[in-house]
Formats: C-alpha cells, sequence, structure tokens
C-alpha cells in the first residue's frame, strides 16, 4: 500500500470521529425539553367572563358587618328648645283635651280607668347639635320602667301633610346611659299611616301604618348601628330622652310624641283610622262614649314644625297655646292662639279639610 493510499483512510477516519462528537443542534433537542413559560405581559385589555371565572380571586369585596359604635349622642345634650305642652290627666279623667277625630290622645289609663302617671305626657321639646336631635319628654310620673311596659316614640313628618313618615319606636327596660338596644325605626312606605285622609278619622280602615323596619338597635336589621338611641331620667324635664342622627330626617319636618302601654301595636297608627269612636270608647266622663273601649293606654301630643316657617293649618301641626281672656284684647304677637291648640270638633271643614275656626276669637266661624 503507498503512502497515499494510506494518507486517504487516516484522514476519512479522523473526519468520521469528529463528527461522531459534534453536539446536538437545539432543533434536535426541542422536543425532548419541557415547554418553556410565557412571560406575563401587561395588556389593556379588560380581562372576559371566562377569565374572571378561571382565577380563584374574588372580584367583589366581602362586606364584614360593624360591631359595636362608632359615635354616640353627647352625654350633656344641648339646651332645649321651645317646650310643647300637653295636658295632665288625672285619677279623674282626662280633661276635655282627648280629641278622637284629630288623632289626639289623652288617655293615660287602663281599660279599667285606672290613672298612670309614668305615661302620661307633659311636655316635648327638641334641641339639636353638629350630628344629633334630641327629644326630651317629660312625663307626670317619673318611673318609664313601669311594669306595665310602656312603650315611647317620636313620629316625623317629613313633608308637613300629617302622614308620619317614620316613628322611632322604644319598649323597656330602660337605662339612664345612652343605648341601642331597646330602639327601633320605622317607616310608612305605602303613605297610610293617617288613613284616608290625615285631618280626620277614617274608621275601620284598612292600612298597614307604620309596615317596614329600618333599624334595630338589638343587633338585627340596619346599616348603620348608631342611628337611634334612648335614656331615661336625665332630667325633670327629659324623664324619656331620645337621639337620632340628623342623617334620618334632614334639615326640616314636624315631630312629636307618644307613650303607648296599650295595644302598642304600630301597624293601626293612626289609631282613630281603625276604631270608630264608639268602639274606642272616651277618658271624659262627660262624652256620651264613656269610659274608655278598645282604645285606652295611650298619650300623644300635638306636631310641632322645625326648621321652616309653616301655614298654621297643616294637619297635626301644634298651635301657639294663651288662655283666652273674657274681654278680647290685642294680641301682643302672632305666638298667640288660643285653649284648646285644636280647634273644638264641632268646627265645620272648607273644602281643604281646614276648620272653620278664628284663632283670635277662639270660635267656630
Amino acid at each position: 500500500m503507498n503512502k497515499s493510499h494510506i494518507l486517504y483512510r487516516l484522514m476519512v477516519f479522523v473526519m468520521a470521529m469528529g463528527l461522531s462528537c459534534t453536539p446536538q443542534s437545539p432543533t434536535a433537542t426541542a422536543t425532548l425539553l419541557p415547554s418553556a413559560v410565557s412571560p406575563v405581559v401587561a395588556s389593556s385589555t379588560p380581562p372576559t367572563e371566562a377569565t374572571r371565572e378561571s382565577t380563584s380571586v374574588p372580584t367583589v369585596t366581602e362586606v364584614i358587618p360593624v360591631t359595636g359604635h362608632l359615635m354616640k349622642p353627647a352625654e350633656l345634650a344641648p339646651a332645649p328648645g321651645k317646650l310643647i305642652y300637653d295636658v295632665e290627666s288625672s285619677a279623674a279623667g282626662a280633661p276635655s283635651w282627648d280629641l278622637y277625630k284629630l288623632n289626639w290622645f289623652e288617655r293615660p289609663f287602663l281599660a279599667d280607668m285606672t290613672y298612670v302617671s309614668d305615661m302620661d305626657i307633659v311636655s316635648f321639646n327638641l334641641s339639636e347639635d353638629s350630628d344629633w336631635y334630641y327629644v326630651s319628654i317629660e312625663l307626670n310620673g317619673n318611673n318609664p320602667n313601669n311594669s306595665l311596659g310602656i312603650n315611647y316614640g317620636v313620629e316625623i313628618d317629613l313633608d308637613f301633610d300629617g302622614f308620619g313618615d317614620y316613628i322611632i319606636w322604644a319598649h323597656p327596660p330602660y337605662t339612664t346611659s345612652w343605648d341601642t338596644a331597646n330602639v327601633q325605626v320605622f317607616k310608612d312606605s305605602d303613605h297610610d299611616t293617617g288613613g284616608l285622609s290625615s285631618r280626620q278619622a277614617d274608621a275601620n280602615f284598612e292600612g298597614n301604618g307604620y309596615d317596614t323596619m329600618v333599624f334595630d338597635g338589638a343587633g338585627g336589621q340596619t346599616t348603620d348601628p348608631d342611628l337611634a338611641w334612648i335614656r331615661v331620667n336625665a332630667d325633670p324635664k327629659a324623664v324619656v330622652q331620645f337621639a337620632f342622627k340628623k342623617s334620618l330626617v334632614g334639615s326640616f319636618f314636624m315631630a312629636g310624641v307618644v307613650s303607648d302601654a296599650g295595644l302598642k301595636d304600630i301597624s293601626k297608627y293612626d289609631y282613630n283610622d281603625h276604631f270608630d269612636e264608639a268602639e274606642a270608647g272616651s277618658p271624659e266622663p262627660s262624652k256620651m262614649y264613656y269610659p274608655l273601649g278598645t282604645l285606652y293606654g295611650v298619650d300623644n301630643t300635638c306636631w310641632e314644625a322645625y326648621g321652616m316657617q309653616t301655614a298654621r293649618f297643616e294637619p297635626k301641626l301644634c298651635q301657639p297655646i294663651r288662655q283666652p281672656t273674657p274681654v278680647r284684647e290685642p294680641a301682643v304677637d302672632d305666638t298667640m292662639a288660643c285653649i284648646p291648640t285644636y280647634p273644638p270638633e264641632s268646627c265645620e271643614l272648607d273644602p281643604n279639610g281646614n276648620p272653620y275656626y278664628d284663632w283670635d276669637t277662639c270660635e267656630c266661624t
């Protein structure tokens, strides 16, 4: 074998060895390696519903109920405003101030005519600070925790039409410290607390009165745990004192107060629309329907306006008071009017439901 032939074989052997030692190309091994994770790229396109459903992160933040109180009324309530007086009764009966047709009840008596001073309203007043309205009720008695179980309330009329829109309603036991546990707030969702007409009785009316609870201070239905409070025996003219947030009623409204140890059924407010007068009876010995019948143990007041001037003839509105004198004298100012604060029931009504009554002479016209 010549040298050239040997050299040729040697070159072929070296080339073969070189090929066997060369690494495989990336494309040849790609199918053998695991797939790479694609990088996350920000996108301005909102996720689809399918994308939302595929993730374990909730799309709505869970609402956690607030426990405890975030704020409470002042320990020292602001100075009271104008006192609104009610009539005091006695063991002898109501002194001709129970005006059934006008839904003004002076019935702090049990069915057997036993007098209950702890539900006999003497006066009430309203005061305010930056966050709260305070309604203070003076009673002839001083024991709101009377064993009868007396409920107290504040009725609110937002549009001055004599139909109550809200009632702040409290039940015993009461404490001397501010508390919400025994306070509820109801509203009238279908405008029937005054029956067919808020100016007169509509006997056997089938309405449902205050029908919707919006606050339960015992921890039930509420969106604001601080909405309404009550305490008792704050001072002699605040035997029962309510506080409620201004956000509930706004800046102007009418308000009146009630004590109820009888039916205690706000779904039947106004009571004079659910019973005829003969059935309800009367607390006045001189009246033909005396004594009390189905409607007993309730005392309420006329309603006072707050935040705006009124026309003086709004339904249930309190009228300024002065004692009539035997000789007619010029009124000192426009705050002078007559007793009773409502016209006598004998006065006829005009087409708008207003009584034909002269507040200067204290007589029907």
